[in-house]
């Protein structure tokens, strides 16, 4: 059976939704993040040296990363259902967007939480204006228009499809539904996204999701 290691509001909970999805069996092991730092227990540099979640455990293959996790259990579960075939056009469009989703599409939202607590952090009374005077520059100067300029270039894909890889739902859009999910939590995704905010109602809306929900716990991407 496949081990899920799941961390409380992370990225594992798009895994915990991808086999539902694909109806195989799993047990979560389950860690949870510190109150107050947020960061991962230390046990879970047991299972991965960076102690990040998600980890999976597919009989001896121990795998990370949520994208080469997605692809490894699409491709062996759900080949040319929730995956298009190697070699083809789509293939090509789902690989882009499970790297972009981390690659591209992540790190303006990290920037945000972490000026934001800058901003809002506790400090000396001398330091505290330069403190968050730096922070709103950089929020307001770079990271700001950044998500914007994501959020407009996601909308704008949408514009053919209801899905990311195309006319069907598929595994592209289990690895974008965390970025979304952040950016409509910290990132601008508003009303103003038709498509996107029609798009996380989509997912939102579907069984598989709704279980994966259940059996993860608690998650919550607001901070």
């Amino acid at each position: 059976m496949i081990v899920v290691h799941h961390l409380n509001n992370s990225r594992s909970q798009r895994i915990l939704w991808l086999l539902e999805e694909l109806g195989v069996p799993y047990e979560i092991r389950r860690y949870q993040r510190d109150p107050k730092t947020m960061l991962a227990p230390p046990e879970l540099r047991q299972v991965h040296p960076l102690g990040k979640s998600p980890v999976i455990a597919d009989g001896e293959v121990t795998l990370a990363e949520s994208g080469a996790i997605i692809e490894y259990l699409a491709d062996r579960y759900a080949a040319g259902v929730l995956i298009p075939a190697h070699g083809t056009p789509q293939r090509r469009r789902c690989n882009y967007w499970l790297h972009y989703a981390e690659g591209s599409a992540m790190p303006p939202l990290l920037l945000k939480l972490v000026f934001r607590r800058v901003e809002t952090a506790p400090s000396p009374f001398f330091v505290k204006p330069v403190a968050r005077g730096i922070a709103r520059k950089v929020l307001s100067g770079f990271v700001d228009p950044q998500l914007k300029l994501h959020l407009e270039y996601l909308e704008g894909e949408l514009g053919e499809s209801e899905w990311f890889g195309g006319d069907a739902f598929g595994v592209a859009d289990i690895q974008l539904s965390f970025p979304l999910e952040a950016f409509a939590a910290r990132g601008g995704l508003d009303a103003s996204y038709p498509r996107l905010s029609a798009f996380l109602q989509r997912i939102h809306a579907r069984p598989a999701y709704r279980r994966a929900l259940q059996n993860g716990g608690e998650y919550s991407l607001d901070g």
